[in-house]
């Protein structure tokens, strides 16, 4: 049984310190709830706070009269699995938000050039209005802030389960990493923004404590996932230093090991225009020629003109002060897992239609699809931050101290290499049903060997896995951030989202939200 001796109670408990679980937090206090913030890694971690990139961009829409049309883009990318509703809740509330970052003194950069070529959001189809939050600033506001509404934080508290009494959530039980010891919140509404997948594989472009169990955790609860097969691929630096973003304007001045033919130049010139990967453009050949490259990755070189545009000489300037060499000199790059595209199924307050349980920011899905346009993650995280966190607080329901929950303690997570390897292999690019059902049976596997170990930390990342497994194998075609190598092409019938839950064995299933 869980230590019983360590118990505490608030209104609100919000686990994860991103930009989304800042915002609910302060939400929610704002509401009058007595709120704790708990993060498996530092306050203000996530992949708000991820170092290897150059920046956080912000993108909204153009005042209210660009706000149809960016719905409208929104939806486009999707690719027919965006929920129309959550990505007009999104688009309506980033002027709001902006507004309420400004009011509390965050520093909001802007660019000299907003109408350059590079500016364009990822995926998007002309200029947006654009800020660049300055995460020194953000912090240091929102630190404040949070002080002074009393919100209690919780910094290296890993979330292990949920707590449920007559069919509603009512706290968590979560890790105490110092200690080593769990620890019992009781909480009239708990809200999860602890972040995406990346924390599934052992090639990320995310903060350590971006894990992906969470989402196992809320699926025990009876919560869905949708869209989970969508991870955002990034290629990123593996030399001269790993684990950073690449910035993919470049591309347009680059040479890639593997692309080349006459077609060349216009692809890595379309390939210029996004981040991350897509199945459903030609310029996919570049990532598919990078993966073949293999774990060393494919080698880049540049014809650089000689005045940079603006959004690239920002990228240039900051990998220069930060690794002491400039990009110009060459880099070696390999696709990376990102950002989740999908998640835990919520509304537009951030509810997941499990009484008591909210979630925001990277960790849910429906107000992206398919591809997502660049910037709208912080947005998201702003957005549906302050909605969940505020909604958590008005719905939060009168709670005492827990006897010490159900949950087990924790024992010494065993090593989640094996794991992690396997999905960048068998789940990256590439995907095919041989190699999913293969990863099905290592995952048994690791099942096996934690019912020894008994690591509640292992079983939710195996449930996690076996989650994105389950959507990736249900989905039979390519679409954006999905590429089955056995189904290259986009099939008209399935463009709808999947949601995921489980099944009466514990096992995740994925369909159709009419089936």
């Amino acid at each position: 049984m869980l230590d019983a001796r360590n118990n505490d109670v608030f209104d609100v408990l919000v686990v994860g310190t991103g930009i989304a679980g800042c915002e609910a937090a302060l939400a929610a206090a704002g509401r009058g709830a007595r709120v704790a913030l708990a993060s498996a890694g530092p306050t203000f971690s996530g992949s708000s706070f991820f170092g290897g990139t150059w920046g956080l961009g912000l993108v909204g829409p153009d005042g209210e009269k660009d706000e149809d049309d960016l719905v409208g883009a929104i939806c486009e990318v999707g690719r027919g699995v965006a929920l129309p509703e959550l990505a007009r809740a999104l688009v309506r509330g980033i002027a709001p938000a902006v507004g309420r970052l400004e009011a509390r003194g965050v520093e909001l950069l802007g660019a000299d050039n907003p109408d350059e070529r590079d500016f364009v959001p990822c995926f998007d189809r002309k200029c947006r209005c654009w800020h660049g939050i300055g995460r020194a600033s953000y912090r240091a506001a929102t630190e404040a802030a949070l002080a002074r509404a009393g919100v209690t934080p919780l910094p290296r508290h890993e979330l292990l389960d949920l707590v449920e009494k007559d069919g509603r959530v009512c706290g968590a039980a979560l890790h105490d990493v110092r200690s080593g010891t769990a620890r019992v919140m009781a909480a009239g509404a708990v809200v999860l923004a602890t972040g995406g997948f990346g924390g599934l594989f052992s090639r990320t472009l995310t903060m350590p404590d971006v894990m992906g169990t969470s989402a196992a955790v809320a699926l025990r609860h009876g919560a869905r996932l949708v869209n989970a097969e969508f991870i955002q691929i990034m290629p990123g630096l593996v030399e001269p230093v790993g684990g950073v973003v690449f910035n993919e304007r470049t591309f347009r001045y680059a040479r890639v090991e593997g692309v080349d033919g006459p077609g060349a130049g216009a692809l890595l010139d379309e390939r210029g225009g996004h981040g991350p990967f897509s199945a459903s453009l030609p310029d996919r050949a570049v990532d598919l020629a990078v993966s073949a490259a293999g774990p060393h990755g494919a080698a880049v070189t540049y014809d650089l003109p000689e005045r940079l545009p603006e959004f690239m000489q920002t990228y240039f300037s900051w990998f220069e002060d930060a690794f002491g060499r400039s990009p110009a000199e060459g880099v070696r790059i390999a696709p990376y897992a990102h950002a989740a595209n999908g998640g835990i199924l919520v509304d537009e307050l951030g509810f997941t239609g499990v009484p008591g349980l909210f979630a925001c920011g990277e960790a849910t899905g429906g107000m992206h699809g398919a591809d997502r346009i660049g910037g709208l993650s912080s947005a998201n995280a702003l957005v549906f931050g302050h909605a969940a966190g505020r909604a958590a607080a008005d719905c939060a329901a009168p709670v005492a101290a827990l006897d010490g929950g159900t949950g087990r303690p924790p024992h010494a997570s065993p090593d989640l290499g094996d794991l992690r390897r396997a999905m960048d292999r068998l789940c990256l690019l590439g995907r095919t049903d041989e190699g999913l059902r293969q990863m099905g049976r290592i995952l048994d596997e690791l099942d096996e060997k934690n019912a020894q170990a008994r690591s509640v930390h292992a079983a939710n990342a195996i449930l996690s896995a076996r989650a994105l497994v389950a959507a990736m194998l249900a989905r039979t075609e390519s679409r954006g951030a999905h590429f089955r190598a056995d189904f290259p092409q986009e099939d008209p019938a399935q463009a709808r989202p999947l949601v995921v839950t489980l099944d009466e064995g514990g096992r995740p299933v994925a369909a159709t939200p009419s089936a």
